[in-house]
């Protein structure tokens, strides 16, 4: 019986080596070695920068098989990022009959899906892909000013009977012309007679993709016109790897069913997806920030946003409490970065520990930041922590992309409801 025991002790020990060796691999181990799941994160130093190739696709999240999915791919990663040059996420459409296929930013900050039309007679940037040819599909039209759709737009016109839109962006990016009509393709699934700019002027901050795709909650935007169909829910996941893809899929199940929920704050605006931000956990341990402090300005989550924007008051608790437990484990600070503040030198190093950061929402939904997104990389020798100050307490607090990496995160109009779903991609 002895000998039994002492064999069968033998056998778990070598299995506890054998899973030992695999947790060390995927860097599950040395995270706990350096303090728990809760307290501490360990960060490949080489994740932080891009893969030299794009992998094979691969099919995450709950409804892999969705008629509506589209894959995402990485801002600056091979799959297609470096090409485009732009700062955020894009997936690829189809527009007209027959169909073209175009690269566009999706964005949840914004209504009005457009793309670069010909002949473009007043100012188009380069784009990797064709102009979209309004003369090509058989299935286009522009809008009239007496429909009433012309007059969902914020920012409309009208000549010789045409309706005109024209949009402004925060970063002084903007596009005017044609408000049109056609079929999009999204993935497998078709749209008839969806509202679009046909982009005439259009000058900013877009690379070389085709134009942009508006995930907001007014009007005109896809969420919206296609809500018969979806019920106004969609979920996208972001890759936490520069070289890897996520998902953009549509339909009340996109996020599966452990999606955080926190209420979506309606009464803040037509636009933008507001939610109540109440704290913040960083090492495990509750930040000291007055919840009137996320609450004067308000939060929104961003998929356009790429670094994490916060009251002046919150962020200098933050960084302050992420400063120490970095001090802790003796790592070298680095020159600020921009609007990044907080950074550190990380040559020579293949891995580090770092604090985990949690951000706590109305009804106890908690988006725990994946370590892929607790730090941004200008280079080896400067990786800053991926928040930053609003400059005040005044100003609307930003969920940003970085901080969404690994997560499937679900918007609900029709619940009303925004959500998290861990390790989506």
């Amino acid at each position: 019986m002895a000998a039994s025991a002492a064999a069968s002790s033998r056998r778990g020990f070598l299995r506890l080596l054998a899973a030992a060796a695999v947790l060390a691999a995927f860097g599950v181990w040395a995270a706990r070695a350096a303090g728990s799941s809760d307290d501490r994160a360990l960060l490949s130093v080489a994740s932080l920068f891009p893969g030299p190739a794009c992998p094979a696709t691969a099919e995450h999240g709950p409804s892999a098989a969705a008629s509506a999915r589209m894959r995402i791919v990485h801002q600056h990663g091979p799959c297609s990022g470096r090409a485009l040059s732009t700062g955020n996420y894009v997936v690829t459409v189809g527009l007209g009959t027959p169909a073209s296929k175009y690269t566009v930013v999706f964005d949840t900050g914004s209504d009005t899906t457009w793309v670069q039309c010909r002949p473009c007679v007043v100012k188009c940037y380069r784009q990797k892909e064709p102009l979209f040819d309004p003369a090509k599909s058989s299935t286009y039209a522009n809008v009239s000013c007496s429909d009433p759709a012309c007059d969902d737009l914020d920012s409309n016109g009208c000549t010789g009977g045409h309706c005109l839109y024209a949009v402004q962006y925060g970063d002084g990016s903007y596009t005017v012309g044609f408000f049109a009509q056609d079929t999009l393709t999204i993935a497998h699934d078709a749209i008839k007679g969806f509202r679009f700019g046909c982009g005439e002027k259009n000058s900013g901050l877009f690379g070389k993709t085709a134009g942009l795709m508006g995930l907001g909650r007014g009007k005109t935007s896809l969420t919206v016109q296609a809500y018969d169909k979806y019920g106004g829910a969609f979920a996208y996941c972001l890759p936490a790897s520069s070289s890897g893809t996520g998902y953009l899929d549509f339909g009340p199940g996109s996020a599966g069913n452990n999606a955080r929920l926190t209420p979506m704050l309606a009464d803040k605006g037509p636009t933008f997806y507001y939610v109540g931000m109440t704290g913040i956990r960083v090492g495990g341990q509750q930040v000291p920030i007055a919840e009137s402090v996320f609450s004067t300005a308000g939060t929104l989550v961003d998929s356009g946003t790429v670094i994490t924007r916060l009251p002046a008051t919150a962020y200098t608790a933050l960084s302050k409490a992420f400063a120490t437990g970095m001090s802790a484990s003796g790592y070298k600070t680095a020159p600020a970065y921009s609007i990044l503040d907080t950074c550190y030198d990380f040559t020579g190093l293949s891995d580090v520990s770092l604090p985990t950061v949690s951000l706590v929402f109305q009804g106890g939904a908690c988006l725990d930041v994946d370590v892929s997104g607790i730090v941004y990389a200008i280079s080896q020798a400067q990786v800053c922590l991926a928040f930053a100050s609003n400059g005040d307490d005044e100003s609307v607090a930003v969920v940003g992309n970085t901080q969404q990496k690994t997560y499937g995160v679900l918007y609900d109009l029709g619940r009303k409801t925004v959500g998290f779903a861990p390790g989506s991609c």
